[in-house]
């Protein structure tokens, strides 16, 4: 049985993902731009949640993920919606990096998707395939996904990036973070909470 969730439920993990995201890229190119375009047509059926605009003039796209789970683990989405039968955002995305974010270990990991396809795709039938279920509105489909360990990627893939994030201090800080946590874990998907439309 497939776990599920709401879009409501997961969408200040997702937020708090891209803002993430988006503070790490402006620490790593000091300069560069972002430009949110969640909620842009041309980009949404790109996989692709932000552009970062490099000092070079160099454009990337970036597919943002937000994770929950405790266990260090990638969920590559491989079907989106098991009742259209549409591809998943690991397998279509035209992104060049895929940020992750677990966020209960303020971790961010960045993922060049071309090399981690390449890596994964001759091994997709190792690892176990999982369900989750989400509703938007009257509307309940189901997603299906590959679950990876984080140390088989990072131990393959030597282009693939890990980063501490810094805990954000005080106690205010700290009693946000609960409350947001206590907020969105009324049910926890198996699959992170990514930033896409259906």
């Amino acid at each position: 049985m497939p776990r599920s969730f709401s879009m409501r439920g997961v969408q200040g993990a997702a937020d708090r993902a891209v803002q993430h995201a988006w503070s790490w890229m402006l620490e790593t190119a000091p300069g560069s731009r972002v430009h949110d375009v969640q909620e842009d047509p041309r980009f949404q059926h790109r996989g692709v949640d932000l552009l970062w605009e490099l000092p070079s003039g160099e454009v990337r796209g970036i597919e943002v993920k937000g994770d929950r789970q405790t266990r260090r683990r990638y969920w590559f989405e491989l079907v989106s919606n098991v009742e259209k039968d549409t591809p998943g955002c690991f397998l279509y995305s035209g992104a060049d990096l895929l940020v992750y974010v677990f966020l209960s270990q303020a971790e961010l990991h960045v993922l060049p998707l071309k090399d981690v396809r390449e890596w994964f795709l001759p091994r997709a039938k190792a690892y176990a395939l999982k369900q989750t279920s989400t509703k938007t509105g009257a509307i309940r489909y189901t997603t299906v996904g590959a679950v990876v360990p984080c140390h088989e990627v990072l131990e393959a893939v030597p282009s693939v990036l890990h980063v501490p994030l810094k805990r954000r201090a005080g106690k205010k800080a700290e009693a946000e973070e609960v409350s947001s946590e206590k907020e969105t874990s009324e049910t926890v998907p198996l699959a992170p909470t990514g930033t896409d439309s259906e």
